[in-house]
């Protein structure tokens, strides 16, 4: 799976913590979070693969301040109240009058409606923010609610009830982890951890109060008030739960639905064969009355529960794109075919018919080629041409992840495998690709260990998962790429052999840009088309100049160019003004020595080195590197620093890739970017 990103913009630090928190407790370690507070300041424009923004009033503010790049794909969330403190303001007497306090009018009194629907309407409520005049229906008011806003309710209260910040609710975060294409992994995970939200809440009810029949009122009303229809039931088909939304949706009225057999309620029969199928994780598209609903059900891991959503397909999808990748239910989506490979020059129809026939294969296929070549699309195009183009597709970039992370991606793991194992395992990505095609892109930059498990795959097609015993076998379709010369890594012994020639059965070598300059031009102008609707008119020097340009970065650098160029022209002609300076292109790379010095006088200061160099010494005597114990070891020198003040540092570092955080034995770890930089020390203090 490749990295995702997503950016959240709240309008406090506090709701940020918190809704940043939520997303980390549903979403997968393999996604990026970015967070702004608008009350904190906000330095640049929103821009990311998805941006989640906490209300329509934070989208309002951004786009005031020209802050919000709108052709990200954008949600704005639906806020509910958090299940985790609610019981305390449910057990309070009926007729109680509650002060509901919020940081302004609109979620004041959303929040108010929210717990009315939840069926807490037996409490009288009164809204209160900062600058509301208060009537004289206030002063006897001795209790307040408040979602996280404790500073501003007012001195006369005696007790208050945080019930913290408004969360996302379960419509939202299905949203995100779709927009994202992790919803089939993660639905199971979400859907449990949400529901144990709801059940734990009912559980400390039910030990606080005998009342029996409130304590499922309240459940109902809960389920009653998700956007979706949704149904329980087990595996022989009996109904445990059958909310509202559903009964509008199937049209079933208010007949008593739970604990009856699905067969008595659903007379589609196609649905119910697809509700009573076997298999763990299924998404269809079905004709309800005239009505598409997509149908989205997952079994809950560890129990004999299955849940299904229902939501109408116009509502699930925002575009034709959309709609198709979620109605094909691939489940992973190999997006481009030999069409979408632009050039004419006689080595790209070359490699595109020796592609082709390598597809009618079932050979492991090895790409190589520079960055930005599109060894991807070239893997992609391959899938969607082989007989495999009905199954699945996936992608790993192995420079993306460490050893530990990525043997468990590859091969999955079983229940106690390591901390945080998820209960009952996890397949890893040949088991989900069985059937289909797996990407192995980067695969010069895998260790020897897990070249020895990939050389097993190879030879037997058999995996075992992480802290399992189990072999299963496997029909899958490998496809690798590289940047680096492999036979090169080879002969230095820091790449198998007999995996090499394993991966080499079909190969595949992509041209740099600049040895097929014919096509330049004709991409120039596919790249325009995709980026704008406008009638553009390139100057011929500037045709020529881009012509004759060596492009280091390949097709990628080309494509970046011409966003470049678009977003600075200052009308329809395009002139050499608007050609980007050239310090923004790629240039040839320079010998080591030059590359090492640059990346040790530009990225780092003395205190910066002075830690790499520490780190560098203690994992050579094996020790467990963490933000103590280099504090420990700059004590007495001139760069003594505190715990905190290292940690600091080291996520500095992190961040500009010097260093990394392996889980376990081994702590904060060089990165080879880190072990450059200290070599270059070396260089410089020797020449």
């Amino acid at each position: 799976m490749r990295n995702k990103h997503i950016t959240l913009v709240a309008g406090t630090e506090h709701t940020k913590t918190a809704l940043v928190n939520q997303l980390k407790e549903y979403i997968s370690d393999m996604v990026t979070i970015k967070s702004y507070a608008i009350d904190e300041g906000i330095g640049e424009v929103i821009k990311d693969q998805l941006v989640l923004l906490t209300s329509q009033l934070v989208k309002k503010e951004l786009l005031e301040l020209n802050l919000l790049d709108t052709s990200c794909q954008i949600v704005v969330a639906n806020r509910t109240i958090s299940y985790d403190h609610i019981d305390q303001v449910v057990l309070l007497p009926k007729g109680t009058k509650v002060l509901f306090v919020n940081d302004v009018y609109p979620t004041t009194h959303e929040g108010i409606n929210t717990l009315v629907d939840l069926g807490i309407d037996y409490l009288e409520f009164f809204p209160y923010y900062p600058g509301i005049q208060e009537g004289d229906e206030y002063k006897d008011i001795k209790v307040a609610v408040t979602p996280g806003e404790i500073d501003k309710v007012p001195a006369y209260i005696e007790k208050v009830y945080d019930i913290g910040p408004r969360l996302m609710d379960f419509t939202t975060i299905t949203t995100i982890l779709s927009k994202l294409d992790i919803l089939e992994y993660e639905a199971g995970h979400f859907s449990q951890r949400y529901l144990q939200k709801i059940i734990g809440m009912a559980k400390r009810l039910a030990h606080s109060t005998n009342e029996i029949t409130k304590l499922n009122q309240h459940l109902a009303m809960v389920i009653d008030s998700l956007n979706d229809g949704l149904l329980v039931y087990d595996v022989k088909g009996q109904i445990s739960v059958f909310n509202e939304n559903l009964k509008k949706l199937l049209n079933v009225g208010n007949s008593q639905t739970i604990e009856r057999g699905l067969k008595d309620i659903i007379y589609n029969k196609s649905l119910l064969a697809f509700l009573m199928d076997n298999e763990a994780y299924q998404s269809k598209v079905f004709d309800l009355d005239g009505t598409e609903v997509l149908v989205n059900k997952f079994q809950i891991p560890g129990s004999t529960s299955v849940i299904a959503t229902f939501k109408k397909a116009r509502e699930a999808i925002e575009s034709n794109e959309r709609l198709k990748r979620e109605l094909i239910n691939k489940g992973f989506y190999a997006k481009y075919t030999f069409d979408d490979i632009v050039g004419n020059s006689k080595k790209i129809r070359r490699v595109k018919e020796v592609c082709k026939k390598l597809a009618n294969t079932d050979l492991t296929i090895l790409i190589e080629g520079e960055s930005g070549t599109g060894k991807e699309l070239f893997a992609s195009a391959i899938h969607n041409e082989s007989k495999r183009r009905k199954g699945p597709f996936l992608a790993v970039n192995f420079s993306a992840l460490p050893d530990e992370l990525l043997e468990s991606e590859l091969f999955g793991y079983e229940e106690g495998a390591f901390t945080g194992a998820k209960k009952g395992g996890k397949a890893g990505l040949f088991e989900q690709a069985d059937g289909g095609t797996i990407f192995l892109d980067e695969i010069g930059d895998v260790s020897m260990k897990v070249q020895a498990r990939l050389l097993r795959v190879l030879q037997e097609k058999e995996i075992m998962r992480v802290g399992g015993s189990e072999i299963k076998t496997i029909d899958v379709r490998i496809i690798a790429a590289t940047n680096k010369d492999l036979l090169s890594l080879v002969n230095k012994r820091s790449f198998r052999e007999d995996l090499y020639y394993r991966l080499k059965m079909g190969y595949v070598k992509l041209f740099p840009l600049r040895e097929r300059k014919e096509d330049v031009i004709q991409l120039l102008h596919y790249f325009m088309n995709i980026e704008t609707r406008e009638k553009i008119i390139i100057a011929d020097e500037v045709i020529e100049k881009l012509f004759k340009y060596d492009w280091y970065g390949n097709v990628r650098e080309l494509k970046n160019t011409i966003s470049y160029i678009l977003a600075v022209k200052e009308n329809h002609h395009i002139t050499l003004n608007d050609l980007p300076p050239i310090s923004f292109f790629q240039h040839k790379e320079e010998n080591k020595e030059n590359h090492l010095q640059k990346a040790i006088d530009v990225a780092l200061d003395p205190e910066e080195l002075f830690i790499l160099k520490k780190i560098d010494d203690l994992c050579k005597v094996g020790e467990i590197v963490g933000r103590d114990k280099l504090s420990d070891e700059t004590k007495g020198t001139e760069h003594q620093m505190t715990s905190y003040q290292m940690r600091t540092r080291l996520n500095r570092l992190e961040r500009k890739g010097f260093t990394l955080k392996e889980r376990g034995k081994r702590g904060t770890v060089l990165s080879q970017q880190g072990k450059d930089a200290l070599m270059a020390l070396m260089v410089k203090r020797n020449g």
